[in-house]
């Protein structure tokens, strides 16, 4: 995304029991939630809904 110019238009979620915040961080997502519910809370509040 950063190579192509896009990183400043696109949001990135990860999530799920796999996934760690410390993960998140390393990659620099823009939001991270170990939950299906907090995910969406999320996703709302990424754009702006």
């Amino acid at each position: 995304l950063q190579a192509e110019g896009l990183r400043d238009s696109v949001k990135i979620m990860v999530g799920g029991g796999a996934i760690t915040q410390e993960f998140a961080d390393g990659i620099g997502a823009d939001a991270y939630d170990p939950t299906a519910p907090g995910a969406a809370k999320l996703a709302r509040a990424l754009v702006g809904k």
